[in-house]
């Protein structure tokens, strides 16, 4: 049987960079798997979305963009969504984020990608907010006909946390995109001279949120730099900044690292594998992640890389990567000293990393998202 397909597509844009590049990578994915398949994404073009060319998604025969003036966050999607759903006649509705339409007129799959709010639950800004945060992800986890985890430590999250069956979560991983591949030389040095960046690197990316660690990877890198012959690195952590969380800057500070730590901000989407590649090493100090994109992503990039030991990391990494306990900063400084001095480990973590992430595609992605899809649909 030939289904039709919703996904919700208003999640493709600045303000859900992860999820946006989630829910656009899987949808043209789905279109080249399952080219017999026909994908309705629902879109919001008034909101703000310079990282991907949504409307290209339409020259895909069996993919049909349909606008809603529906935004995101909002109590209204409750009672608009369902109706725009109905009209369009869908066999299953894919939501990638837990706020949500809880209740559709059609089978519905949600995708949860970590439960760090309720992990670490100081990272929301009010117990109102910690209440609400918890509520909606209950209502999502017991309305969806079933569940896409993206990590084995995501599922066993949800198991834990709202005492769900395992029978109710699939795992599906995620994957880097296709154009994180190392880099050509020409191309590391047009990305390091257009953010001036040092000859000699050590690299974050990510946000700066407190579940991130940033502020012990401030205190590993003064370690590091205080051993012989590290004078030239400086430590480089990109990505977006909340302003609520400058503990990182004043760490830096009050260790005097202000010249051997480069906040380099925001980073375009075209210059991420250039500046993978640029790096002799990628450091993710993460006390928890759902499933750890970025170190996906660096070792696609033929970047070595050390993490923390925790969560879905050690899942993703394989033994492509060294890893550390996340609280024991010396630990953390020994494991970067350890790979910045062996150029022989570098190259061995670079073919190691290679051959892991070529184990993750968003084709595979695809075809394990529309076996739940036919599996929900069948019952």
């Amino acid at each position: 049987m030939k289904l039709r397909i919703g996904i919700d597509g208003r999640y493709i844009q600045d303000h859900f960079p992860g999820i946006g590049r989630y829910t656009y990578s899987l949808a043209r994915a789905l279109a080249k798997v399952a080219p017999d398949e026909s994908f309705v994404i629902l879109h919001n073009p008034t909101l703000l979305n310079t990282r991907y060319d949504l409307a290209s998604l339409a020259h895909f025969p069996n993919i049909e963009l349909v606008r809603t003036n529906v935004p995101t966050f909002s109590w209204t999607e409750q009672l608009r969504l369902p109706l725009v759903i109905g009209h369009l006649s869908l066999d299953i509705c894919h939501s990638p984020y837990y706020i949500k339409p809880y209740w559709l007129p059609c089978p519905s799959v949600l995708t949860v990608h970590d439960l760090i709010p309720l992990i670490y639950p100081q990272e929301l800004p009010s117990p109102a907010a910690r209440c609400l945060y918890r509520l909606t992800h209950w209502l999502a986890v017991h309305t969806a006909d079933h569940i896409i985890a993206v990590s084995e430590a995501s599922k066993h999250d949800l198991v834990q946390f709202f005492r769900l069956s395992t029978s109710k979560i699939s795992v599906v991983h995620e994957a880097a995109s296709g154009h994180f591949e190392p880099q050509s030389p020409e191309t590391i040095a047009k990305v390091r001279y257009k953010y001036h960046l040092p000859n000699r690197y050590v690299l974050y990316f990510g946000i700066n949120k407190p579940h991130k660690n940033l502020v012990r990877l401030i205190e590993a890198w003064s370690l590091v730099i205080g051993s012989l012959g590290f004078d030239h690195w400086s430590l480089v952590i990109a990505g977006r900044e909340d302003p609520r969380y400058p503990h990182a800057r004043r760490k830096a500070a009050e260790l005097g690292l202000q010249d051997r730590v480069i906040f380099l901000g925001e980073v375009a989407e075209a210059d991420l594998p250039a500046l993978y590649s640029g790096a002799t090493l990628f450091v993710f100090p993460s006390l928890y992640e759902g499933f750890g994109l970025p170190v996906l992503e660096a070792i696609a990039c033929g970047t070595p890389v050390v993490c923390s030991n925790t969560s879905s990391l050690p899942e993703i990494v394989g033994e492509a990567a060294l890893t550390f306990d996340p609280l024991d900063v010396t630990e953390m400084a020994a494991r970067i000293e350890e790979v910045l001095h062996n150029e022989a480990l570098q190259e061995e973590m670079r073919e190691k990393g290679l051959q892991q992430a070529a184990k993750f595609s968003w084709e595979r992605t695809a075809q394990e998202t529309l076996e739940v899809y036919r599996e929900v649909t069948s019952r």
